[in-house]
């Protein structure tokens, strides 16, 4: 494949059977919006759904998996904790850890995921089905419950610069990570490596009215699941307006750019691997201001 960038509306969703992905499941499907097929190398990223009365026993992978739930409710069970996770926790489930995800009440599950690198198919997806975990007493996700610590939990309040105190703060991701604010754009992290994460990191970004990310690409790849609002965006010169539902992913060396639409916009981000300590970021403004000065002399 040579573009190096997916994107995927929201009516391109195709939920099946995962498979091997997800052993011996009843009631469980998953839309693989990207993943090897597309090009990517570091990037399985799609959206879950576990139907009423749905399980997907306990099994493990030889990859790293994240998610965040998008709507329902559902319990994870693993050997640490049966965890009751609602609309907005997210969590990591660390690579060669059993767990198996079990639907709560009488509506679906969905819920954002990314496994890195991906699960390869000729491998049986890296999955392996092991003895099942019964269950035990559900807990809700509480950042200063250590059963929990590998979990998290996400409100819009949490994103908007105004409203931030210590208590909203103390259930971030790390318990330490503060809401990073600029140029109209507000970062908060979810997934790293300070709640166990080693291959990839996911986070919420948000949009003022007029926040805009100038053209740049970076030595990692990148997915986007818009949430809220719409943007104008960009993708090795490919121009499209991103609305809810929809999925995108850039990989090394694509060129992009996001542009607000004069509303709020949200969305779920993930990055694999994780950023490195420096030159995460190659913006072509600074490289063409360079070029502009070497043709002046």
């Amino acid at each position: 494949m040579s573009a190096r960038y997916v994107v995927r509306t929201a009516d391109q969703a195709d939920y099946r059977d995962p498979g091997a992905l997800a052993p011996d499941s009843s009631g469980f499907t998953r839309w693989c919006a990207v993943g090897f097929d597309d090009g990517a190398a570091h990037t399985d990223f799609g959206m879950s759904r576990l139907e009423p009365g749905g399980v997907v026993p306990t099994h493990v992978h030889s990859v790293e998996e994240s998610f965040h739930l998008v709507e329902g409710e559902v319990l994870l069970v693993t050997p640490e904790a049966t965890v009751h996770l609602v609309a907005g926790d997210y969590g990591v489930i660390p690579l060669g850890v059993p767990h198996s995800w079990h639907a709560v009440g009488d509506v679906p599950a969905v819920w954002s995921d990314i496994y890195s690198p991906p699960p390869r198919a000729h491998h049986g997806y890296d999955t392996f089905r092991v003895p099942d975990i019964a269950p035990g007493t559900p807990v809700a996700v509480d950042p200063r419950d250590p059963r929990t610590r590998s979990f998290g939990a996400i409100t819009t309040e949490q994103m908007n610069p105004g409203k931030q105190s210590q208590e909203l703060l103390a259930q971030s991701a790390s318990m330490r990570t503060a809401l990073l604010v600029y140029s109209g754009i507000s970062l908060k992290m979810m997934v790293d490596s300070d709640l166990g994460s080693v291959l990839h990191t996911m986070f919420m970004v948000q949009y003022e009215p007029d926040g805009v990310a100038g053209p740049h690409d970076h030595p990692l790849e990148e997915a986007y699941l818009i949430l809220d609002g719409e943007v104008d965006a960009t993708f090795d010169g490919y121009e499209v307006r991103m609305k809810p539902g929809d999925i995108a992913w850039a990989g090394v060396g694509c060129v992009h750019s996001f542009r607000a639409v004069g509303e709020p916009v949200r969305w779920l981000e993930t990055q694999s691997p994780q950023m490195p300590a420096r030159h995460a970021y190659r913006f072509a403004r600074d490289w063409t201001y360079l070029s502009d000065k070497l043709g002046s002399e």
